[in-house]
């Protein structure tokens, strides 16, 4: 029996165009040459894309080159005709000055595939942090079916009988390395040690995070996220996937249809609900802007501060990603935010169910992983903003400050979560490794490290590299970890309590720009404050008077294109000039011939 699309395929407008023949054979003969045939592209049946993000240069996506075989099983008996076409690399490890640079390229690549070739609907592979994001702000510029396959996590890591996480070990060791605890042979066998098996980081750092993001907000198929790699789970999910999105074509179920600001806020209460990364803000902002879905940055505070910890897995907890998975993963994370009635349960998803029609049944099975929301790890585990004379914007993460950390800082008598630091300034990250064991700074437990020039247009692309460690001296005498505060932002697997993302960034004139090592910075995050006691006519004649900080030229045509175009990491750092863009694949591009 013949299946009829809501709308016709657009991919008919290539290959069965009665008006322009010569074009539908321009189109069609050089598909021919590795064996398709004529009649597969003029059948009717919709064209299904794989954005390939796997490849030997992004070995968290590596695990796709495999799947996208189940994939094309899964689209191919359901009706489907299977395209693959490769995206741009991500490698958050190896991508030099930053791969935050290669997330507004990598969608400027992936819009113009799915706009400019006959493709129907998409599956969109995921798995190192910046995947998901370029892949959903694509799918919401063009808005055809899509729908995200994760390539799930390594399997855990372990190291003479503990378990060590991917990138967490990494921030750990190197404290236990100043420490003198352990030497460099140890350090790099600790961090090999943390990667067992093909797939993204086994924490629940920003890769973990995106996965699960893309399933609050209804883009992946229940599950997903967090099934490891090597399971054999993860090519079932890799054929349902495949199955799904030939369905979702002919229901014309696009991306649209699902984002809403209410699933926006269901994903914001899964990452702080989870420890998630601070990095969820800048993406969970790009998507929300490019859907046209208003997202207020003080969203964070107000719909996502006073919600539990209710996974234990690291950064924030214990476990990894294997006994997630096992405990129940997103959908149970999910389903005790909607027991709790912190959950917009009518909101639409891939299945062609409401996501509270996903969560039947998916009650934890691990409450060691997965806590009751009445049994949380922590009370008001989510993120504060804050602001005042150095930024207008700042996030923390609040499921990563420790005991020890809350006690030293946060517990002063009548002045409880209310503390004044020195300021450490550095010039970006190689400053701060060049000077962080200088006697001369005299850093105590009494200063914060303040890192500036990190944002997109100072570093250029916004780094990794606020979370600083204390000076060897502290973490012998057993200081670990200093306020951080930056306009960068850092690694997802961090267990760092640093105040990140500040925007405007020093680069364009932001107060970090004026702020000098010696000032005395106050933060309130009962206020959700943070203000150098600097007299306002000091700040002025600062401005006026004192050389702006250092920006390193660019060293390529994008860094330049990309520091000239996107905007600051509080609205996502996105390509402004491109939110104008959206649905654009309801109109068919112009003929090439």
């Amino acid at each position: 029996m013949d299946r009829k699309p809501v709308r016709p395929f657009r991919s008919r407008e290539w290959f069965a165009d009665p008006q322009r023949s010569d074009m539908t054979a321009l189109y069609l003969e050089r598909f021919m040459n590795y064996g398709l045939t004529p009649r597969e592209l003029r059948s009717g049946r919709p064209i299904i894309g794989i954005a390939q993000t796997g490849s030997d240069l992004s070995p968290c996506n590596r695990i796709h080159l495999e799947l996208a075989r189940r994939v094309r099983e899964g689209i191919r008996d359901a009706g489907g005709i299977p395209m693959e076409f490769p995206v741009h690399p991500i490698f958050e490890n190896c991508r030099r000055p930053t791969a935050a640079l290669d997330r507004n390229l990598a969608y400027l690549g992936l819009v113009e595939i799915l706009y400019g070739y006959p493709i129907d609907a998409v599956v969109l592979t995921t798995g190192c942090d910046k995947t998901t994001p370029s892949g959903l702000m694509a799918a919401s510029t063009v808005d055809i079916p899509a729908i995200v396959l994760s390539g799930g996590p390594m399997l855990d890591g372990w190291h003479e009988g503990e378990l060590v996480g991917s990138g967490t070990v990494i921030w750990r060791s190197r404290r236990k390395l100043a420490a003198g605890e352990i030497d460099e042979d140890e350090f790099l066998q600790r961090a090999c040690d943390s990667a067992p098996s093909a797939g993204h980081c086994n924490t629940m750092g920003t890769a973990s995070t995106m996965n699960a993001v893309a399933e609050a907000l209804g883009m992946s198929l229940p599950g997903c996220a967090a099934i490891p790699a090597p399971y054999r789970e993860r090519g079932q999910m890799a054929y349902e996937t495949g199955r799904r999105i030939v369905e979702m074509a002919y229901e014309d179920l696009r991306p649209s249809k699902i984002l809403t600001r209410e699933s926006f806020l269901n994903a914001l209460a899964v990452v702080s609900a989870c420890g998630g990364s601070s990095n969820a803000q800048v993406h969970i902002m790009a998507m929300a802007r490019h859907a046209g879905v208003e997202l207020r940055p003080q969203d964070w505070t107000g719909h996502a501060y006073h919600l539990p910890l209710l996974v234990n897995m690291q950064p924030a907890g214990k476990y990894l990603g294997e006994r997630f998975f096992r405990a129940g993963g997103v959908p149970a994370v999910m389903w005790e935010l909607q027991e709790a009635g912190r959950l917009h349960g009518e909101c639409a998803s891939v299945t062609g169910r409401t996501v509270a029609e996903n969560l039947q049944g998916r009650r934890a099975t691990d409450r060691e992983v997965i806590r009751p929301f009445s049994e949380p790890l922590m009370q008001d585990a989510g993120f504060l903003v804050l602001g005042g004379n150095l930024f207008d914007f700042g996030i923390l993460k609040t499921s990563v400050i420790s005991d020890r950390f809350r006690g030293r800082y946060l517990k002063n008598p009548g002045q409880e979560g209310i503390f004044e630091a020195r300021a450490v300034v550095f010039e970006g990250a190689d400053d701060y490794h060049a000077r962080i064991n200088d006697p001369a700074l005299d850093i105590d437990e009494g200063c914060i490290l303040v890192m500036r020039g990190a944002g997109p247009i100072g570093w250029p692309g916004s780094a990794e590299v606020v979370n600083m460690q204390p000076p060897d001296a502290l973490i012998r005498r057993g200081i670990e970890t200093l306020p951080t505060l930056g306009d960068g932002r850092q690694s997802g697997t961090a267990d760092s309590p640093s105040i990140l993302n500040c925007s405007p960034e020093s680069a364009v004139g932001g107060g970090l720009s004026w702020l000098q090592t010696g000032d005395v910075i106050r933060i309130d995050l009962n206020a959700g404050t943070c203000d150098a006691l600097v007299a306002p006519e000091e700040i002025e004649r600062r401005k006026r008077d004192l050389p702006a900080p250092p920006v390193p030229e660019s060293r390529s045509p994008w860094e330049a294109l990309y520091r000239e175009k996107t905007g600051q990491l509080a609205d996502g750092a996105t390509l402004d000039f491109a939110l104008q863009f959206k649905r654009i694949a309801e109109k068919t591009p112009r003929h090439n011939h």
